[in-house]
C-alpha cells in the first residue's frame, strides 16, 4: 500500500497548533456557494482525517446551489473525496498515515439496523440515509475532510491507479453501477438511459457490463451522446430532433425495453421511462427529483403492468469502492475521459459557474486544493 511522503506539506496537527485555518467551500445561501476559512478538524476515535488531493463537483451539489436540497448554511459542500490519511482515531486499525485512500459518498457505520440488515446506504434510517459529507457534515471541497466511521469507509487506492481514474468511484459511478444492478439487468437484455451526465454515462458502462446487448441512451447535448457511444451505447437519440418514446418502440417493434433507467430527475424523463418499459420491465430511478412526481395512468397501466419501479442511493463503504477499483484496474471501464476541466479549490466558485450552467462541454470538474 503507497505511503505518500510529502514534506512540503506541514501536518494538519502543526497547523492546528499554530492556530492556521482550512481553505473550504461553503453553502451560504441559495445561489451562492463560496470559498472560506474553517478549522482543521479533531479527529475522534472512530474518524480519520484525509488531506484531500482530488475532488469533484456532483449535480447534487447543484441541487444544494440553487437551493432545492436544503443543507445548513456555512456547510462545506462535496462528498467525493480522494487522498490521504493524515490522522487516525484510536480506534480505526489496518491503515497507515500517508496512504492514499478513497471514501465513498455514503458513509455507512456498519453498526446500525440499516447496516446489518443489508442497506448500507439507508445507514441510520434517515431521510437520504448514510449521504453525511457535505449533507449533514462538513464535506469534501476542502483541503482537509474528516471521514466517520473510517474502519468501514476507507479504501485504499492501487499503487497504479491515479486520483483522476478513481474519483468517479465515491458517487458517479457507484450511483450509476447501481441503477444497472438495481434493474437486475440480465445477459441479452435491452436498456435505455434517459440523460447522459456523469451519472447515466456512468450507467452506460454499468448496463454494459452486466451484460445488456442493445443500449439505448436519450440527451440533447451532441458531445454527451459522442461520449456515450465512447462508452457502450449502441444506438444514441437527440430528444430535440426526435421523439425518443416513438423512436424506442419502433426499433424493438412496440415490445418495449427490459430496463428504463431515469438519470435525471424529471418529471418527463421519468414518464418515458414508464412509456418504453414493456409489461414487467423495470424502471431504475437515479434522478433526485424536486417537487412533486406523478404517474401517468396509461403508461403505468393502471398499476397492472407488473413493472417494478427501483430507487438507488449511491452505495457506499469501503467493499463497495474496492470493487469498482477493482472494476478500473482490470481496464474493463475507463472513466478518465469524464474529466473534461480542472481547477484549484481556490477557484471553486468559477468551477461552480462553469458546472452549474453546462458550460463548454463540461462532464466533470477535478478540483485539487
Amino acid at each position: 500500500m503507497k505511503k505518500v511522503s510529502t514534506p512540503q506539506h506541514p501536518s494538519a496537527r502543526e497547523r492546528r497548533d499554530a492556530g492556521q485555518t482550512m481553505k473550504v467551500a461553503v453553502f451560504v445561501k441559495p445561489g451562492r456557494i463560496a470559498l472560506q476559512e474553517k478549522p482543521i478538524p479533531t479527529v475522534g476515535p472512530r474518524d480519520a482525517l484525509l488531506r484531500v488531493t482530488t475532488t469533484t463537483i456532483c449535480g447534487t451539489d447543484i441541487h444544494i446551489l440553487k437551493g432545492e436540497y436544503p443543507v445548513a448554511p456555512g456547510l462545506t459542500v462535496g462528498h467525493e473525496p480522494v487522498g490521504v490519511i493524515e490522522e487516525l482515531g484510536a480506534a480505526v486499525t489496518g491503515y497507515e498515515i500517508g496512504q492514499r485512500v478513497i471514501a465513498g459518498a455514503i458513509t455507512p457505520c456498519g453498526q446500525c439496523h440499516s447496516c446489518l440488515d443489508g442497506t448500507h446506504s439507508q445507514c441510520g434510517g434517515r431521510a437520504m440515509g448514510g449521504w453525511r459529507l457535505g449533507n449533514t457534515i462538513d464535506g469534501c471541497q476542502a483541503e482537509f475532510v474528516l471521514i466517520p466511521d473510517a474502519q468501514a469507509n476507507l479504501a485504499p487506492i492501487p499503487d497504479h491507479l491515479t486520483d483522476e481514474q478513481v474519483l468517479m468511484c465515491p458517487d458517479i459511478m457507484s450511483t450509476g453501477f447501481g441503477g444497472a444492478e438495481s434493474g437486475h439487468i440480465r445477459i441479452g437484455d435491452t436498456v435505455v438511459v434517459f440523460a447522459q451526465g456523469p451519472i447515466g454515462l456512468c450507467a452506460t458502462v454499468g448496463a454494459k457490463l452486466a451484460g445488456a446487448t442493445r443500449i439505448f441512451t436519450v440527451d440533447a447535448l451532441p458531445e454527451r451522446l459522442e461520449m456515450s457511444r465512447r462508452l457502450g451505447a449502441d444506438v444514441t437519440l437527440n430528444f430535440k430532433e426526435t421523439d425518443p418514446v416513438a423512436a424506442i418502440l419502433e426499433a424493438t417493434g412496440g415490445r418495449g425495453v427490459d430496463v428504463a433507467i431515469e438519470a435525471l430527475g424529471t418529471q418527463p424523463t421519468f414518464e418515458s421511462c414508464l412509456r418504453v418499459l414493456r409489461p414487467g420491465g423495470v424502471l431504475s430511478s437515479l434522478g433526485v427529483y424536486s417537487g412533486k412526481l406523478t404517474l401517468p395512468l396509461d403508461a403505468f397501466a393502471a398499476g397492472l403492468g407488473d413493472h417494478t419501479i427501483a430507487t438507488t442511493l449511491c452505495p457506499g463503504g469501503k467493499e463497495r469502492m474496492r470493487r469498482l477499483m477493482n472494476v478500473l484496474a482490470s481496464e474493463r471501464a475507463d472513466l478518465r475521459p469524464l474529466v473534461t476541466h480542472r481547477f484549484k479549490l481556490e477557484d471553486i466558485e468559477k468551477a461552480y459557474d462553469l458546472f452549474a450552467n453546462q458550460r463548454d462541454g463540461v462532464l466533470k470538474i477535478a478540483v485539487t486544493p
